[in-house]
């Protein structure tokens, strides 16, 4: 039998777990507030902690970082009503195992519980951890990252899992979906916040500068170099340097990075030198790498360093329920630049922002907000004022909601919180169908056609059982 412990300060909400709960399989404890909860968590030890975020005095975070002190193995879910990208990121930063909002889909609850009582390796509480105390960011997520979408809040939970570690991340996404504040939110709730953040936009400077501003030189290197200059990787030292459009990146660039992420050595131009270095080392690209590594445009060695944790970022167009919030925070950020005053969108405009496609992501949403707040001469903002220059090129595109609806119904309506997940896997097995059908089978052919490499049309293959 499993012991549960349920942490929520109403005592109506700890029925009804005991009352959801009630098997032969789980045994209930409760506590409603923070000094109850870690008494019993000591006195008892549970299997799994079921926690409410918002609760008087200690919060929910606060009895986290508490309970894990006791025990880190001891899964902890995190209950709330509120979802904001902050808590989540810092649920997942101190040990949560997951983060569900209310009201949550029963189904999906008890399989999260299912799975982490899975995960369970002790049920004795550990001594408490002798590291020092990690430094926290007084930095908010939400001022950097707006969102409250099921494809966003996936995000925050990967930053808050992967904040604390060392590991290399790669950040994928088109164009404007705001990889670089994610690699921000990275560093920011990283044990090394306090350190340097370097940026550098590997595709804005030329290739026989980018060197030079990575590794830095000797005086006297070459023409022009009449002083000693630090690299990116040096002033990272102890932080992070996030390397914007790896992609662009040239081979023997390329090279020289994957020594350094290997090694952590390199030398100055112009320098025998040998400098050690210790950069936490976060990358973003818009391009599909693994088409540049069938087209030896990159390479696969340093594709695979650089992948040890991948976060992809999720166009605008997929998270349409955060286009009126992204609007309004640029809507207060901006009218205060320009005029002071603080402006409101028109219903009708905010219908028009959700109904277009955002080909330019969150990027372009800024900006015709920015655009909108120079031409308005009233404090409301109206849907024409926001694609008035741009012409027909800016058709809103609405889905074929009829299709969609009619596979839907048909095939993973039932699946409330998977489906943009399921969908993705349906429309994947169907073009590997037709790829494959189309030659006969030949899976080197049909890796070549939807531009993958043959070892990962294989692992598809294999995942989605379509070798008959």
């Amino acid at each position: 039998m499993f012991k549960l412990l349920v942490i929520d300060d109403e005592q109506s909400v700890r029925y009804s777990f005991k009352k959801l709960l009630n098997t032969k399989e789980y045994s209930i404890s409760e506590a409603s507030n923070a000094e109850e909860a870690v008494i019993a968590f000591r006195k008892d030890p549970p299997h799994l902690v079921i926690l409410d975020i918002e609760m008087p005095g200690k919060d929910g975070i606060q009895v986290l970082k508490e309970l894990k002190q006791i025990s880190p193995k001891t899964p902890v879910i995190i209950i709330t009503a509120y979802g904001s990208g902050d808590r989540v990121i810092k649920a997942m930063k101190y040990g949560a195992y997951e983060y569900i909002e209310k009201p949550f889909d029963i189904p999906h609850f008890m399989k999260v519980i299912e799975e982490a009582l899975n995960t369970v390796t002790l049920s004795i509480p550990e001594e408490p951890e002798s590291d020092e105390k990690k430094k926290q960011t007084a930095a908010k997520i939400g001022d950097i990252i707006v969102g409250e979408s099921t494809a966003i809040k996936d995000v925050f939970k990967l930053i808050g899992k992967v904040a604390t570690s060392d590991a290399s991340v790669l950040i994928t996404g088109e164009s404007g979906t705001g990889k670089e504040l994610v690699a921000r939110a990275i560093h920011k709730y990283s044990n090394r916040a306090d350190k340097p953040f370097i940026a550098i936009n590997c595709a804005a400077i030329p290739e026989a500068l980018l060197e030079s501003e990575l590794f830095g030189y000797e005086k006297g290197s070459f023409t022009g170099a009449d002083r000693q200059k630090t690299g990116k990787f040096e002033e990272a030292h102890q932080g992070t340097l996030f390397l914007d459009e790896i992609g662009d990146m040239s081979l023997s660039l390329q090279a020289k990075v994957l020594r350094i992420l290997q090694e952590g050595t390199f030398e100055r131009l112009g320098s025998s030198k040998i400098i050690r270095v210790n950069a936490r080392l976060v990358a973003a690209t818009n391009r599909n790498l693994e088409n540049d590594i069938i087209s030896k445009s990159f390479r696969e060695d340093l594709y695979y360093r650089l992948k040890v944790v991948t976060i992809s970022l999720p166009p605008l167009r997929m998270r349409r329920e955060d286009i009126p919030l992204l609007a309004k925070h640029f809507l207060l950020k901006y009218s205060k630049e320009n005029s002071g005053n603080t402006l409101t969108l028109h219903p009708d405009s905010i219908k028009r922002l959700c109904d277009y496609t955002w080909p330019g992501n969150i990027r372009e949403l800024e900006n015709v907000i920015k655009r909108a707040i120079i031409l308005t001469k009233g404090s409301v903002i109206g849907s024409e004022l926001l694609f008035e220059e741009t012409g027909p090129s800016v058709a809103i595109n609405k889905p074929d909601s009829s299709r969609l609806d009619k596979y839907l119904n048909q095939k993973i309506i039932s699946k409330e919180g998977e489906i943009f997940k399921l969908a993705g896997e349906e429309f994947e097995k169907d073009l590997l169908r037709w790829a494959l059908a189309k030659t006969g089978g030949n899976q080197l052919k049909a890796a070549k056609i939807l531009g993958i490499s043959r070892v990962m049309l294989h692992e598809r293959i294999e995942k989605y059982g379509l070798k008959d």
